[in-house]
């Protein structure tokens, strides 16, 4: 029998989070304009989003834990289901009663922890849904399905922006959420209980978090990818003020001219996502494709404001390419390589590493762009990123290679 990706519980799982991210994408784009629309102020805005970093660290570090001594399931399940209750509850009160800011900041920051959660839930699951050698197809899947599903919901959701308004898309958004935890419901999966019976106590909390920082200790290959991995999604974050400024300020550019960067990447990673589904990478070359693709990530990104705008555009398009190519590997390598009874843990602490380092280096690139040109700004900044690439992937090749290329990553 010919083996496949699309078993019965992956094909559910992907329904299910084609229900949950469409809603989500109609909701936040719906939300995005709400506290501007009712406030009139960016500050106010920009507080929502920086409020969002509290439980994007918090959530993981105290759920992890007990995401690895428990079936994770019932957590997926229930964090779906509850989002979408909360949703729906909001939806409701827009309909019934004023807009208080106040009020809609508790409501963002309980509903990023549920996302929170529930995103921790999800990435610590999908491996075990994915058959024994679809590694790489099932991680190309999720890897292309939100670009997708943004570039097909964006003008869906202005559009019903228009014609229902903010708080009937937040009720829609609430029944696909609660429809995508009742698909994930009929998921049939066997997992281990690793509870021990002993009441969960700050001391067996605070062993299971040294247990998986001590695995990081030793595992010199798993910590310089996440190390690298910070740092450039962290720069990355850096990069949006300044393109916009650069294409606002510029002669010869526009914010439109700006706007065909994410065309142009989308084409890039959908053709790089056809290509590696039905394409796969030999073992023995993984590492050192990973390698060439992250320093030509940072030498495109060093020259991207000194190419004229046809080049900028094919820049960005190579970069797509590579990106979900490289993006995919290294999911399916460092998934299959970690212990899955600490999965939840790292992968929370990839996750707090990188919003860590995004709040520091977002703010770093933006002070820099306001000394130098944003030419230079962003040539600098890629150049550091290209130096902790050499420093960590290049440096510590032995161990990051084990990683890559081992048959625990096969």
């Amino acid at each position: 029998m010919k083996q496949t990706l699309w078993t019965r519980n992956y094909t559910r799982l992907i329904i299910a989070t084609i229900l949950g991210s469409a809603g989500g994408i109609a909701g936040g784009f719906a939300l995005s304009f709400l506290v501007f629309d009712e406030t009139g102020s960016t500050l106010a805005a920009a507080l929502i989003l920086a409020i969002q970093i509290v439980p994007g660290f918090i959530i993981p570090l105290v759920a992890a834990p007990l995401m690895d001594r428990l079936p994770r399931k019932p957590f997926l399940v229930g964090g779906d289901m509850v989002n979408g209750i909360l949703y729906i509850l909001g939806g409701l009160y827009l309909l019934k009663l004023p807009f208080t800011y106040v009020g809609y900041l508790a409501f963002s920051l309980l509903l990023n922890s549920l996302q929170t959660f529930d995103s921790l839930a999800y990435d610590s699951i999908y491996p075990k849904l994915i058959p024994d050698g679809m590694e790489q197809k099932g991680y190309t899947v999720s890897s292309m399905l939100y670009p997708v599903l943004q570039v097909v919901m964006m003008p869906i959701a202005a559009l019903l922006l228009e014609c229902l308004g903010v708080a009937k898309i937040l009720i829609l958004q609430g029944g696909l959420s609660v429809l995508a935890a009742l698909v994930e419901s009929t998921i049939r999966i066997s997992e281990e209980n690793r509870w021990s019976g002993e009441s969960f106590s700050f001391r067996t909390w605070a062993g299971d978090i040294r247990e998986a920082a001590q695995y990081l200790a030793k595992e010199k290959g798993v910590r310089s990818i996440f190390s690298y991995m910070a740092v450039t999604n962290g720069v990355a974050g850096g990069y949006g003020p300044l393109l916009v400024a650069f294409f606002r300020t510029m002669p010869g550019f526009t914010t439109a001219m700006y706007s065909f960067f994410s065309a142009a990447e989308f084409a890039g990673r959908t053709l790089g996502g056809i290509l590696h589904y039905n394409i796969k990478i030999p073992e023995k070359k993984r590492y050192g494709f990973a390698l060439f693709v992250y320093q030509v990530y940072e030498t495109m990104d060093m020259c991207l404001l000194w190419l004229p705008y046809p080049l900028m555009l094919v820049n960005r398009a190579l970069c797509g390419f590579l990106g979900i190519n490289s993006a995919t590997m290294r999911q399916t390598a460092v998934q299959k390589y970690i212990p899955d009874h600490m999965r939840a843990r790292l992968n929370a602490c990839q996750s707090m590493m990188t919003l860590a380092a995004t709040a520091v280096l977002t703010i770093l690139v933006g002070v820099l762009g306001e000394f130098v040109s944003y030419r230079l700004c962003m040539t600098f900044a890629a150049f550091f990123t290209l130096t902790v690439c050499w420093l960590t992937i290049l440096k510590n090749r032995k161990w990051v290679r084990m990683v890559y290329e081992s048959d625990k990553g096969e």
